[in-house]
């Protein structure tokens, strides 16, 4: 193969262009070539001109080849326009696949440091593919990519997000047969779908939740009354688990029905034996040490042995052995002496098991029998007891949100403890019993999709006195058609839940990473909300971000974030923009570098 035919084979996009020479200048391999002599058609009016007017070296970047940077020095000519009516006298002939205006690399490496920038967020991979790039430039690259196109879908998913929870919120909008991100939309008011649905008419079955007011199905209705609407089930579960937690007036039979108002189930104290002075490691030793001797003496050991047994003096064991019992040991120190309150102990005794635990009330007692002591005394020789004092408390009862989770999940899903304390509350109120079979009964119709019985389901629920399940039986009758689809056909908004966990998820992690609010998500597409200023940016993983721009830009905090953002100012919205899925942003990167 010759030298022309490596060079075609390398380089493609420069068989337009005459390449004059190839070297290697340090570790820069430098391509050197420059256009035919052909004509050329302007820019604007489209005349064709082959008058030179001069020529110029134009410096492009290029992937890398054998691990070293190429840069072509490419020499082009700026030529006359022929037609006197046209208002540009000059231009620059550009080469198709190569070049463009005021472009500075290849349009080949273009589209690959695009999907680094898209699936890499590679301000730092470009220079392991010796490429320079700044973060502006990714950014540039980033902001110049098109929104992915789409085409109108069958079945469309629609749910909200916040962009600042509580105070401002977004529509999200993707493909719910291929879950593909359609469109982000400022608010989640009725005329906003409806406005959305009237530009893109198409969608036979809309998907959504029952929250907002009922604004997206009045929104659908208003947009594409042709539609049919699809009520998710996972919402309907939700909000009859918000009307099953409204049972606050049963809270007392939470409560085990032997406890009392503070959930002290009882209050018991030891044993006479057990309130005596507890016994010191001296003595507890002493007595040890009396029945380890007499148990070798039974043995026929004799006091020597038993000494070099026990690493023991001869004469200590001498005496062991001649106390019968250990308290003939207990000597000096060791013995309990008598005090002041000996006299007075039995009727300590007898007050203290009459309930009477206050020494200072004893105290006083004492002192009208006439007990000389000190307070001090009296206190050493209840210590005892108090520290034998027993209390049990009764374990805090579940809570209301407790049982209704309890009563929400299924029941081989529980554990033993959860199953017998959600049976013992259940069997304590009959209301309760009524609220776990219905809710049982609605898992079942929600399970197997036989909406067909959910009408008496509603008969059923407003027969007993539970009117939190009567509100959200009413509401299923004021969304009917909506809710038996959702409880019929296979439909559901999970497709949108995962993109709505998407903004969720990247807006936690990259506000944890970055000292400043901006945020980011995974769909697609660039929108600016009120009071912002739309600006595309990478951040982690290859996920797009964008956030309004400021009169001062800052990128990221943390080293892991390599893309340039533009961070908002305190009191302005931020923007959000999503980018495609991290796999397929990855393998669109693996094309481009021909893997």
């Amino acid at each position: 193969m010759s030298c022309d035919e490596l060079v075609g084979v390398l380089f493609p996009y420069l068989s337009s262009v005459l390449v004059e020479r190839v070297s290697l200048a340090g570790e820069t391999v430098h391509i050197r070539a420059r256009t035919r002599d052909h004509s050329v058609s302007c820019p604007d009016c489209a005349t064709a001109s082959r008058r030179v007017h001069s020529t110029y070296e134009r410096r492009l970047a290029d992937g890398p080849v054998g691990g070293q940077p190429v840069l072509i020095r490419l020499t082009v000519r700026r030529l006359y326009c022929e037609n006197a009516q046209c208002p540009r006298r000059t231009f620059v002939e550009q080469v198709d696949g190569l070049t463009v205006r005021y472009g500075r690399r290849t349009l080949v490496w273009c589209r690959g440091l695009e999907a680094v920038a898209v699936a890499l967020a590679g301000a730092r991979f470009a220079v392991v593919l010796h490429s320079l790039v700044s973060r502006t430039t990714l950014l540039r690259l980033l902001m110049a990519l098109p929104d992915p196109a789409w085409t109108p879908p069958r079945v469309l998913g629609v749910d909200d997000f916040a962009t600042r929870r509580g105070q401002h919120y977004g529509t999200v909008l993707i493909n719910c047969e291929t879950g593909q991100p359609l469109d982000l939309l400022p608010g989640r008011d009725v005329e906003t779908l409806a406005s959305w649905l009237r530009e893109h008419p198409g969608p036979e079955i809309i998907c959504r939740d029952r929250a907002g007011g009922y604004a997206y199905a009045d929104g659908a209705r208003t947009g594409a009354p042709q539609a049919v609407q699809v009520a998710d089930p996972f919402h309907l579960w939700q909000n009859l688990a918000t009307a099953v937690e409204r049972w606050r007036r049963h809270n007392a039979c939470l409560n085990p029905p032997d406890a009392d108002e503070n959930g002290i189930v009882h209050i018991s104290f030891a044993d006479e034996q057990d309130t005596t002075k507890e016994m010191s490691p001296i003595e507890a030793a002493i007595r040890e040490r009396h029945r380890v001797v007499h148990a070798l003496l039974d043995q026929g050991h004799g006091i020597r042995e038993i000494a070099r047994e026990l690493h023991m003096g001869g004469n200590t064991v001498r005496r062991v052995a001649r106390a019968e019992i250990p308290e003939q040991l207990l000597t000096g120190r060791h013995q309990p002496r008598r005090t002041q309150i000996d006299p007075y102990k039995p009727y300590v005794d007898k007050r203290w098991a009459e309930g009477c635990t206050n020494a200072v009330r004893l105290h006083t007692e004492l002192k009208e029998l006439g007990y000389q002591g000190t307070y001090r005394i009296l206190s050493h020789y209840l210590r005892p007891r108090r520290r034998r004092r027993i209390r049990t408390v009764a374990p805090a009862p579940p809570g209301v949100r407790q049982v209704t989770t309890w009563m929400m999940r299924h029941p081989d899903r529980l554990r033993d403890d959860e199953r017998l304390q959600l049976g013992e509350i259940l069997a304590r109120c009959p209301e309760l019993t009524a609220a776990d079979q219905l809710v049982r009964a609605f898992a079942q119709i929600l399970t197997i999709r036989s909406g067909q019985h959910l009408k008496d389901w509603i008969t059923a629920a407003r027969a007993e006195d539970l009117p939190g399940l009567h509100t959200f039986a009413h509401g299923l009758e004021k969304d009917w058609d909506a809710v038996i689809q959702g409880l019929t056909t296979h439909w559901n908004s999970g497709p949108v839940e995962g993109r709505v966990n998407h903004i969720i998820l990247w807006n936690q992690n990259c506000q944890a990473c970055c000292g400043l609010p901006w945020r980011t998500s995974r769909i697609g597409k660039r929108v600016a909300f009120v009071g912002t200023s739309s600006c595309r940016g990478v951040g982690p993983a290859g996920v797009g971000v964008s956030a309004s721009l400021s009169r001062r830009r800052s990128s990221a905090l943390w080293p892991s974030v390599t893309a340039a953002c533009s961070s908002s100012v305190s009191g302005i919205e931020t923007a959000i923009f999503c980018k495609l899925p991290l796999a397929s942003s990855s393998w669109a990167l693996l094309e481009s570098l021909g893997v």
